[in-house]
């Protein structure tokens, strides 16, 4: 009898410590890195949809970590900014085989658009294999900012120009994305870096913003730049943009960083421990002008560039029965 009562015990304590592992009825929700824009675009989604922190259990990881924990169903839904297509979702899918991803409503497009930088997009069906429908997002601009206080206005014009005229070089799809035609997308009202407004303007491009003041002491040599995390499309495009770079500017090496992205590239940046940042345009602004998870104006970030159109993602997988964010309340 006493063996039947310690193995009923041993049950219970197994399936309590299952429950406390699966987070019990709540979602688990990759939301980003802390301090990240898809952290706080993550907070900006749930809030549309009323959700509140109790509601559901905040997983902090990168995209690629948070793929790995959808395919493992360690997570139900992963949100993220990314090229499109990505990837990571691609592979998520050739895993898992029953990728899904996720539609916002209007209602929560509208207050996205109310209380950020982020447009509502369509992504086609025919992006991935595994859509049969067209799925309704947001989505923003990933730009290349500079530091004020490093980037000469000639080292800004060059810049500017490879990334434009050598793109081609990149393999990674959202190479394509660095156009002319594209090369303003992002820059709204934020100040542009002298070198890169030269070679805009050189190029017929016309804008009407403030251009930066420099601070340059001295010329630099090493440069580096800050992407995102390993998971996302910041790190591989970042390590590309790094190459070129130093295959066609003389005498310098770029040296590419995974990060937690946008707020941290543009914090470290206005601390001068970084030359180069990948941000999405929204956070960038808020950075320059004190606003949202800034307490104080970044006066030494300019803009040099567009790099592609950010795209936010929601995925999970059929296996968990969630088709819309109304599924957690």
């Amino acid at each position: 009898m006493r063996k039947r009562i310690v193995g009923i015990s041993m049950a219970l304590i197994g399936l309590v410590l299952i429950l406390a592992a699966c987070g019990g009825d709540k979602a688990n929700i990759a939301v980003g890195p802390a301090g990240s824009a898809t952290n706080t675009v993550s907070s900006l989604i749930l809030e549309a949809y009323g959700i509140e922190e109790g509601d559901y259990t905040a997983f902090e990881e990168g995209f690629g970590d948070a793929a790995d924990g959808v395919q493992d169903g360690n997570i139900d839904i992963s949100i993220g900014i990314l090229g499109l297509p990505a990837g990571s979702i691609e592979n998520l899918h050739a895993s898992a085989g029953d990728a899904k991803m996720l539609s916002l409503s209007k209602e929560a497009v509208a207050y996205i658009e109310e209380n950020s930088a982020y447009r509502e997009m369509v992504i086609p069906a025919d992006s991935y294999e595994f859509l049969e429908e067209d799925v309704t997002t947001v989505t923003a601009y990933a730009i290349l900012m500079g530091n004020t206080n490093t980037i000469s206005e000639e080292l800004g014009y060059q810049l500017a120009k490879v990334m434009i005229e050598n793109s081609s070089d990149i393999s990674h799809a959202q190479g394509a994305q660095m156009t002319l035609d594209n090369a303003l997308n992002g820059l709204e009202d934020m100040p542009i870096h002298p070198g890169a407004a030269r070679y805009y303007e050189e190029q017929g491009l016309e804008f009407d913003n403030p251009i930066a003041e420099l601070n340059v002491t001295e010329d630099v040599t090493e440069l580096t730049l800050g992407t995102g995390s390993s998971g996302g499309t910041y790190f591989p495009l970042g390590g590309e943009m790094a190459t070129i770079w130093k295959d066609n500017i003389e005498g310098i090496n770029v040296t590419s960083q995974e990060t937690g992205a946008s707020l941290e590239n543009m914090a470290r940046i206005g601390e001068g421990t970084m030359d180069l940042g990948m941000a999405v345009h929204g956070p960038a602004m808020d950075g320059v002008n004190g606003e949202g998870e800034f307490d104080a104006p970044i006066e030494n970030a300019a803009f040099i560039g567009h790099i592609y159109p950010e795209v936010v993602q929601i995925v999970t997988r059929e296996s968990t029965d969630i088709d819309s964010f109304e599924d957690l309340k």
